[in-house]
């Protein structure tokens, strides 16, 4: 089984946040600094202070887990548009992704066009993933807006964007525990910076270091 781990499923915001990109956002350059930059200046930053963000944007715990996946083979990228490259290295491998999105089918634009949102649903047509599951964290449970919150709400929007054949092969599950790694035979760290505060940078390049991660895309290093 192959684990995706995007950041913005540790790196995320309390609820009732209106600027929070988890009410949804494009993947622009914009999005990815300038847009944190205006957040910061929201909350009083008179420079490059992300330490404001903290109560609005928290790290939640969890993500220290994952240093349990030292000596597996590990990947870091910028984004799941870029997560093509990572699975035709282990084809026809299940994924467990955890994440705040369930990056199925996106909901506007070229359904067809490889997008952070639409990675996985382009991979189980294409049969480069045998089954998928999108593991939502659990802090999901306390925000309404959130996919997580409400998983048969999320199915159902599912069933009626996606065919028959890939609903077959895909579940939705809320959950922070992680799978033993001896069933892991590759992780996938996944900064989505348009998602993920920068104030999280830090974390976020000490756990690709401790994990050995080889760069497919690099990151963005907005520290």
């Amino acid at each position: 089984m192959l684990l995706s781990v995007d950041w913005d499923a540790y790196s995320g915001t309390r609820e009732l946040v209106f600027d929070a990109p988890i009410w949804g956002t494009p993947d622009r350059p914009y999005d990815r600094l300038e847009a944190w930059h205006d957040r910061a200046r929201r909350r009083g930053a008179s420079s490059q202070d992300w330490s404001v963000l903290e109560t609005d944007f928290p790290l939640y715990p969890g993500w220290q887990a994952l240093l349990q996946y030292a000596g597996v083979p590990a990947y870091m990228t910028l984004s799941h548009a870029d997560a093509w490259n990572w699975l035709e290295q282990f084809p026809g491998q299940a994924v467990l992704n955890v994440d705040s999105h369930h990056d199925l089918a996106s909901f506007s634009g070229d359904g067809a066009r490889l997008r952070p949102g639409n990675w996985a649903g382009l991979a189980l047509l294409a049969g480069l993933v045998s089954h998928y599951t999108c593991q939502y964290p659990q802090w999901h449970a306390g925000l309404p807006v959130a996919e997580g919150h409400d998983l048969d709400r999320t199915r159902t929007e599912l069933h009626a964007l996606l065919p028959t054949q890939l609903v077959d092969r895909m579940a939705l599950t809320r959950q922070d525990e992680l799978p033993e790694p001896a069933t892991i035979s590759s992780v996938l760290l996944v900064q989505s910076p348009a998602w993920t505060s920068p104030a999280h940078d830090d974390a976020f390049f000490d756990l690709a270091s401790r994990l050995g991660c080889a760069s497919l895309v690099p990151p963005l290093d907005r520290r």
